[in-house]
């Protein structure tokens, strides 16, 4: 029987993930102007409405585009923020749905990440 994979992430265990894994593909799904304000460090800049488009792209096209490696169906630590969670849940649910299995929702979105870093 497989398990089902826990949608979300809490602080703690994304705090324990940055800058020390390197397997965290952290995705920023936020707009510009929100990025520009702020993000956690090593995130990549999707916006929310292109999530489906760049995880069906071929691994080139992905690489051209963001300048990182698309991460493999299997990624094992794939998380989707936003400023508070809904639409990075919205990415996080497009993700299953493509059959990224463990992706994950920081439903503390970058306003707790912050508050949490005392940014």
């Amino acid at each position: 029987m497989a398990k089902t994979a826990t949608k979300q992430i809490s602080y703690e265990d994304l705090k324990a993930l940055v800058g020390k894994s390197q397997n965290l593909f952290l995705v920023d799904v936020r707009t510009k102007e929100e990025v520009a304000n702020g993000r956690i460090p090593g995130s990549v800049h999707i916006p929310v409405d292109t999530v489906g488009t760049a995880l069906e792209m071929n691994p080139e096209e992905f690489l051209a585009k963001y300048g990182v490696t698309k991460p493999p169906l299997d990624a094992p630590e794939l998380v989707f923020y936003c400023r508070i969670g809904r639409r990075s849940e919205m990415a996080t649910n497009k993700a299953h749905s493509l059959g990224y299995v463990n992706a994950r929702n920081y439903t503390g979105g970058y306003t707790q990440w912050s508050q949490k870093e005392g940014k």
